[in-house]
């Protein structure tokens, strides 16, 4: 290869470059991408940046290795053609590649009705949102309102609390975190954020939005009306493809790949990081994308080594998810998909705290989940468990539900808990999630 393309200048798009030389690639590298900055850490944008622990610089990555690279910044690519190899960009300017990474992750989604042309109304996805929102907080002493209940949402409203804001967080979900941790640790990290002076307005919609000189008014199908000097839209992500329309490749949530990151369709396209919807062998053939900050950077690294190792030759991804967040200085550790869990287990002695516990996921009989709260040791021997635990299916199975994976849809979880803990003092074990969903008596139905 003379030319590798990356497309996409963030965190999955760094780490391919630092691979792509680390493996003696010796071509031309261009990396492409829409924002004005080079790599930044994104999760500290909702915490230390808003906060004003750490400044827009601080938050720079630097290169590990020397990529000699060309950085096409304030580019957008805007479209692929694959048959002649070719990245159209502004301009008219036509990109030609050997190999091509895609890397541009997601962009915040708007919500219908929404006042975006308001300077009170933000997204958070961008340094430049982040910069525009702690602008907001400078200048206005008001409530702030989060409309989400996902893990920015959540952790924006931790960070106002600590700079003494009254924040009220508002969703459709009656408890935070519903699809990703599951309901019962939802609700627990719910009461957590109530201990620390935050509003929940959970289980409801914005039936009016109005803007006036005193803040932005919204009106909820509670009939409750909240006046805000800002408004944090924080309603989850879509992958960035727009580009990719009419290139032939399958866009469905995302950009479709085999387990080795090769682009389905493709043999001189891999695809790393949130953009990227692939079957992790580790837990089934359902492709689906993991939105967190290591598997950029692990994905990032392992579709360098596949796109130079050739479809043929490359190795299947499957690694152990694993992410954190921190939330009134309680720290939230997960490894593995708790999302897919069919039932939850505490393995904690104390299950109705949300200030230290550990909770895990199973399907089919099989731990593939845990969430640990302040729970730092316990979770890495816990996640190396589960590591070994995990095993990739063999090539064969691969195969099988390889063809049919495009075509599933996520089933409807059914949840149930079991209250028992471990023995005060006892070592929690991974193995304890597999031993006791064998006993139904020590169950009881979730919702």
């Amino acid at each position: 290869m003379d030319r590798i393309v990356i497309v996409g200048a963030g965190l999955a798009a760094l780490r391919a470059a630092e691979r792509l030389r680390e493996l003696k690639f010796d071509g031309e590298l261009v990396i492409i991408g829409d924002e004005p900055h080079k790599p930044y850490h994104r999760p500290a944008l909702s915490k230390q940046l808003i906060t004003g622990k750490l400044t827009a610089k601080d938050l720079l990555f630097p290169a590990y290795q020397e990529l000699d690279a060309i950085w096409r910044t304030r580019t957008r690519a805007q479209r692929l053609d694959p048959g002649r190899h070719v990245v159209h960009l502004p301009g008219g300017e036509d990109l030609r590649y050997d190999g091509l990474v895609i890397a541009t992750g997601v962009e915040a989604r708007h919500l219908a009705g929404a006042p975006r042309h308001d300077p009170r109304v933000h997204t958070l996805r961008t340094l430049d949102d982040a910069m525009a929102i702690k602008a907001n907080l400078t200048r206005t002493k008001g409530r702030v309102v989060v409309v989400g209940t996902g893990f920015t949402g959540c952790e924006m409203a931790s960070s106002c609390r600590d700079m003494n804001r009254d924040v009220t967080i508002i969703g459709r979900s009656k408890t935070l975190f519903g699809k990703a941790l599951g309901p019962e640790l939802g609700a627990a990290i719910g009461d957590l954020h109530r201990r620390h002076g935050v509003d929940l307005a959970l289980g409801v919609d914005i039936r009016h939005w109005a803007t006036g000189p005193e803040g932005v008014a919204i009106v909820l199908s509670s009939e409750r009306l909240l006046t805000a000097s800002c408004v944090v839209l924080a309603v989850g992500t879509m992958p960035t493809v727009d580009w990719l329309t009419g290139s032939g490749l399958v866009l469905e949530d995302g950009v479709l790949c085999e387990p080795t990151c090769h682009v389905v369709g493709a043999t001189d396209m891999v695809a790393a990081g949130d953009v990227a919807r692939w079957p992790n062998l580790r837990f089934d053939g359902v492709p689906r994308r993991v939105e967190h900050w290591l598997n950029a950077i692990e994905m990032g690294r392992a579709a360098a080594e596949s796109l130079l190792a050739g479809k043929a030759r490359a190795k299947p991804f499957t690694p152990l998810p694993r992410f954190w967040s921190e939330q009134h200085h309680v720290r939230i550790q997960a490894a593995g998909i708790p999302a897919i869990g069919q039932q939850t287990m505490y393995l904690s002695t104390r299950p109705n705290g949300a200030d230290r516990s550990i909770t895990g996921y199973i399907r089919a009989g099989k731990p593939v989940g845990i969430v640990g709260l302040n729970q730092p040791r316990t979770m890495i021997h816990l996640t190396r468990q589960l590591d070994q635990k995990l095993r990739p299916m063999v090539p064969s199975e691969r195969v099988r539900t390889s063809r049919r994976a495009a075509a599933q849809t996520p089933a409807e979880r059914s949840r149930t808990e079991a209250t028992s803990g471990s023995k005060p003092g006892g070592k929690i074990d991974v193995n304890e999630l597999s031993a006791r969903i064998k006993a139904p008596a020590s169950l009881k139905n979730g919702r």
